[in-house]
This record gives structure tokens, C-alpha cells and sequence, in this order.
């Protein structure tokens, strides 16, 4: 019998993740705290628009795309009832029931995944397969976009930034030492833009920029290294690495050279998805999980702690 997924929040980004599930014929029913709007992505997804007890009796894993302020009592109570469960970033609202999830799940047995779907899109896997980040000391992210009425109840940093935290502590490879951050609510109750500087117990070092209220779109990461630089424009879709025996020789640079990458773009939400399904069904390592979303929450409520006190 083939696995069957609820969706609880079926807001933006919960109607794709419903609408994707229908299409792999894997939606069990979805929920959502406005019932005319459960009732209109059900009846675009062909499946039932149920209450959270009657959705996790007919489901055998969750996805979780409610407000953040209800990750956590949604995961709980689907954790308790033996359900897996998908939870989208920020994983919750506080590091304690971040971890409180985290040992719930390890403790039942259950795959607790957490959506970073960045970590499955194809310029993560380009850049990963370009051995750019090895013995990488400085690291500069950006991730900007125009104003869009959505994801405020949160701030830039848990809403974008967020995902470029799990990036930079993740090729760091080491643990968060110093924060400092500056940012300001422009459009909404929450920081819209921040810039934070982190500082890694390995001496390595990263400038994280985020905005929700710029001209125009722009993602890059600049990689900085004794091995050379490492530039990757996501929208461009290019990877630029300058490093000892480049396949494109600089003059100037004897034995150095520029190796050029593109890629393909899939779809990330697909894969993340099909991640989650590979977890339950063989018991692949789950990339994306607790732990992990549990250590960029922790970097994202140090970043707005800073801003709070004024960097």
C-alpha cells in the first residue's frame, strides 16, 4: 500500500507541497486553520479536507507548512501519534522545542525532516561536487528579494536568511563562536532586512546578508580559501572557482586557473519530498534533520538577539 502524507497548512507554499504530493498520488487529506481555504486546495489536489485528528488517522506521515508558532504543538501531536514528519523551516519557534522534536522523534523512531530545500536544489549539489569549500576561511552569502505580502510573521532572518545559515554552518564544519548583526523592520513587525557577521571556533569567518524589501532579486556566495575563490551567482546559474591548475589559465597566476560550472535547474521541492519518502520507506539518512535545523535556529535567534541589542 503506498505511503500516504497530510498536509497541515495549505497556505503558499503548503498548497504546492499538497498539489506535488496529489500528483505522486501520495496525499492522504490536508488541514488548514481557515476551512474555506482547506476546502479549496483539496478540491484542487483531489483530496479530503479533514480535521488534525481524522488527517493523521488516514495518514502515515505529515507535512507541517503551518505558521511557525505552530510547528511545534502540530509536530507533537503527530510524533505522539506515531505519524513522520516534514516540518518546514524555521523547524520551530524556540531551540527548546526545537530539541524537544528532535528527541521526541529519535526517541519514537520516527524521521523528523526539516525544510531546507536548498540542500537538494542543483547549485548546492554543483557546488558540493566542485570541492570549492575545502579549507574555505571566509564565506560571504547574499539573498535578496522584493517585497511580497507573505511569510511575515516571521523576520528576513528566519523567512530567508535562514537558509543560507545552514549553508555557511554547514561548509564551515565547525561550531557558531561570535555573532554580531544590524537590520530594521521596514515593511512589516519584524527585521525586513539583516547583515550578520559570524565568526566560527575555527577562526573561519562569514558576512550573511538578507532582504525582503530590495529593487531586485539577487542570490551569490563568495568562497574565500588558501586553495583560491570560489564565486556562485544562483540566479545566473554559474559557478566560478579560481584554484592551482584551473582548466582556463591567468597569465598572471602560473600553475593557477578558472574552472567554470553551470547546472540544470530540477525541482527542489520534488526532491526534498522524495528525500522524506526514501527516510521512511528504506531508511535513508535524513539529510535535513533535526539536529540539523535545530543548530540554524539557533544562529537565527543569535542574529536577531544582536539586532535586538543593537548589533
Amino acid at each position: 500500500m503506498p505511503l500516504r502524507i497530510g498536509v497541515l497548512g495549505v497556505g503558499h507554499f503548503g498548497r504546492f507541497h499538497a498539489l506535488k504530493l496529489a500528483a505522486a498520488g501520495l496525499l492522504a487529506g490536508v488541514h488548514d486553520a481557515d476551512p474555506a481555504r482547506a476546502a479549496l486546495v483539496a478540491a484542487e489536489a483531489g483530496a479530503p479536507a479533514l480535521a488534525v485528528p481524522a488527517l493523521l488517522a488516514a495518514a502515515d506521515a505529515v507535512v507541517i507548512t503551518a505558521p511557525t508558532a505552530h510547528h511545534h504543538a502540530l509536530a507533537m501531536q503527530a510524533l505522539a501519534a506515531g505519524r513522520h514528519v516534514f516540518v518546514e523551516k524555521p523547524i520551530a519557534a524556540t531551540t527548546a522545542e526545537a530539541a524537544e522534536l528532535t528527541a521526541a522523534a529519535r526517541a519514537a523512531g520516527l524521521v523528523l525532516q526539516v525544510g531546507h530545500i536548498e540542500r537538494y536544489s542543483a547549485a548546492i549539489r554543483t557546488l558540493r561536487a566542485s570541492a570549492a569549500t575545502d579549507g574555505a576561511l571566509a564565506f560571504e552569502a547574499t539573498r535578496v528579494a522584493p517585497f511580497r505580502p507573505r511569510s511575515l510573521d516571521v523576520s528576513v532572518v528566519l523567512d530567508l536568511m535562514i537558509h543560507d545559515l545552514d549553508l555557511v554552518l554547514t561548509l564551515a564544519g565547525s561550531p557558531l563562536a561570535e555573532v554580531r548583526a544590524s537590520g530594521a523592520r521596514v515593511m512589516s513587525d519584524h527585521p525586513d532586512f539583516a547583515v550578520a557577521q559570524l565568526r566560527f571556533a575555527s577562526g573561519a569567518a562569514a558576512t550573511v546578508t538578507a532582504s525582503r524589501v530590495s529593487v531586485a532579486m539577487e542570490r551569490r556566495l563568495r568562497i574565500l580559501g588558501p586553495l583560491g575563490e570560489t564565486r556562485v551567482d544562483f540566479l545566473a546559474r554559474s559557478l566560478e572557482r579560481l584554484h592551482p591548475g584551473g582548466a582556463e589559465a591567468v597569465g598572471t597566476m602560473p600553475g593557477w586557473g578558472i574552472t567554470r560550472a553551470t547546472w540544470v535547474e530540477h525541482d527542489s521541492l520534488e526532491a526534498e519530498q522524495a528525500a522524506f519518502v526514501a527516510s521512511i520507506e528504506r531508511g535513508a539518512p535524513v539529510e535535513a534533520s533535526g539536529a540539523v535545523g535545530l543548530a540554524a535556529l539557533d544562529a537565527a535567534l543569535r542574529i536577531e538577539q544582536a539586532i535586538a541589542a543593537g548589533g
